[in-house]
């Protein structure tokens, strides 16, 4: 196993706690607010991509923050140059987050005596592939800087709490599905949420990340039906 890389912030300016309550806000926050389902409440293919845009538009305004205001590099979000490792270990917790998924689909909902939502999974699993692959690619990208990357560098960065950091990361990753999925989509979220959050501690590769991200979503997503 490869040793773990250092935060990149801890060779940077600490961001203030003004600015990271700023940007939680608009990584976190909004879209947990379901703001995308306030301009684009359908589920025709038209609202959907309004919503995808929506979603974009937050994660380039979460960056912008950086970038502009906080003055820190994109490596202060995790972005460093690939290697094999980012390879590898992305496909690595990818599919062991979709065996996670189904041991929770299989065993866990059935002894619970619960289903999934169906009628939220229908509009996405009946969308083109087109836009199922697009629609992976903006989940994997935007939430892993929204969920991940900014919130778990910017408060361990103020706190010095890397658990901490790792237990916003996670609740909010899994609030953030409750208004569109509903709660029982949570037993699967949270779960993923601990294992992503522990890979970024671990790599701090955002796109390693990502590449993960997208595994298990698509894997879900985009087999033709």
């Amino acid at each position: 196993m490869t040793r773990s890389q250092p935060a990149p912030t801890r060779s940077q300016p600490a961001p203030t706690l003004r600015l990271t309550l700023i940007g939680l806000f608009i990584g976190m926050a909004l879209p947990s607010l379901g703001i995308g389902h306030w301009f684009a409440p359908g589920h025709d293919l038209g609202s959907m991509a309004i919503r995808e845009v929506i979603f974009w538009s937050i994660a380039a305004a979460l960056v912008f923050l950086v970038v502009r205001f906080e003055k820190l590099p994109l490596a202060s979000l995790g972005f460093r140059r690939p290697t094999i490792w980012t390879l590898v270990w992305g496909v690595v917790f990818g599919l062991l987050i979709t065996a996670l998924f189904i041991v929770c689909g299989l065993v866990v909902l059935p002894w619970l005596h619960l289903k999934g939502n169906a009628d939220a999974a229908r509009p996405l699993m009946t969308a083109p592939l087109w836009f199922r692959f697009l629609l992976v690619l903006r989940a994997a990208v935007t939430e892993e800087i929204l969920y991940r990357a900014y919130p778990i560098e910017r408060i361990e960065a103020l706190s010095r709490s890397r658990w901490l950091a790792a237990g916003v990361s996670v609740v909010g990753f899994t609030l953030a599905h409750l208004s569109y999925w509903g709660p029982v989509q949570l037993i699967f979220v949270a779960p993923a949420g601990v294992l992503l959050a522990a890979l970024y501690l671990w790599r701090r590769d955002i796109v390693c990340n990502m590449l993960a991200h997208f595994i298990t979503d698509g894997i879900g997503l985009l087999p033709a039906h």
